[in-house]
């Protein structure tokens, strides 16, 4: 048989973790390849770039809609388990499980349409069939780029503090700033510090320096206290320039405490962060490239 198309993949791979344990990307593949009785052919069907088979392609947005959905839930990375709401599912014995099915679920209809949680079911689809193709596009790949964004937090949390200070100072290098020259870009050692943790120039003789604060947090929010550390680093080097970056989000007190300091300091939370390291294609690479193309009036003109 073929590979079938996407929705009826999504209750097979429900169903792999009804037991309850914890399964990963590659377990959820072999199961359905089993399950669609697929065979090699089917199982080596790649889609139009190339560069991901069919199934795999398949596999991972059948996760992706189950987990939006709060039906499974991410215990590490490519590793998940099933839901309390997920068993439920189940237990009620759905013939199929698809986008309308899931569309019941209001986390799932802010995932999928962008939109406020109030709206309802009807009043997404009727938006639906009113957009252009082209505004369909654009929600299509604001999804895909928003379901990386939060697989680089995944990737950034797994990592230890240290590459984290590295990998924003290439960020913003890669955004612009100081990269007239290979050592333009400078990450301070692990200890004694004095609160920052990166350094870019942004002339050729160092005289304007920007000073970076990094905090790879898992837990919590970055408050008005670390935000004053960071304030009192600076004042020691006499700097007017500071970037705070976290994986975390920051409080209203503290983004109100940055607005009145004497200091030029910018605050870029994870969101931001893993959007930008997607817009300067750091950590990323392009999987696919498509070309929308239009009618040349003046070439027929010319005819």
């Amino acid at each position: 048989m073929s590979v079938p198309e996407f929705q009826n993949f999504m209750l097979p791979v429900l169903e792999i973790f009804n037991d309850k344990k914890e399964h990963t990307i590659k377990e959820c593949k072999d199961a359905v390849i089993k399950y669609f009785s697929l065979t090699d052919n089917d199982i080596k069907e790649l889609v139009p770039s190339g560069k991901q088979t069919l199934v795999e392609n398949r596999v991972y947005w059948s996760i992706t809609y189950l987990k939006k959905s709060l039906l499974i839930k991410s215990v590490n990375r490519g590793i998940y388990c099933i839901t309390n709401r997920g068993i439920d599912l189940l237990k009620a014995k759905p013939a199929r499980i698809d986008k309308k099915l899931l569309s019941k679920y209001k986390e799932y209809r802010i995932f999928s349409n962008q939109e406020s949680p109030n709206e309802t079911v009807e009043e997404l689809n009727e938006e639906n069939e009113i957009i252009t193709p082209e505004e369909n596009i654009d929600k299509l790949y604001n999804k895909i780029n928003n379901q990386l964004a939060e697989e680089l937090l995944d990737v950034i949390l797994e990592k230890d503090g240290y590459y984290f200070e590295r990998l924003v100072v290439d960020v913003l290098v890669k955004m612009g700033y100081g990269n007239f020259r290979k050592d333009a870009k400078e990450v301070t050692k692990k200890s004694n510090d004095g609160g920052i943790d990166g350094i870019i120039n942004q002339d050729k003789l160092g005289l304007d320096k920007i000073y970076i604060q990094a905090k790879r947090w898992t837990n919590g929010l970055v408050g008005r206290p670390e935000l004053q550390k960071f304030v009192g680093a600076l004042s020691e080097k006499q700097a007017i320039k500071g970037i705070f970056i976290t994986t975390s989000d920051f409080t209203k007190d503290a983004k109100e405490y940055v607005e009145k300091v004497s200091q030029n300091i910018v605050l870029i939370n994870g969101c931001m962060l893993s959007k930008l390291m997607i817009e300067y294609n750091v950590g990323v690479q392009i999987n696919y490239t498509y070309e929308i193309k239009k009618i040349d009036n003046d070439y027929f003109e010319m005819i």
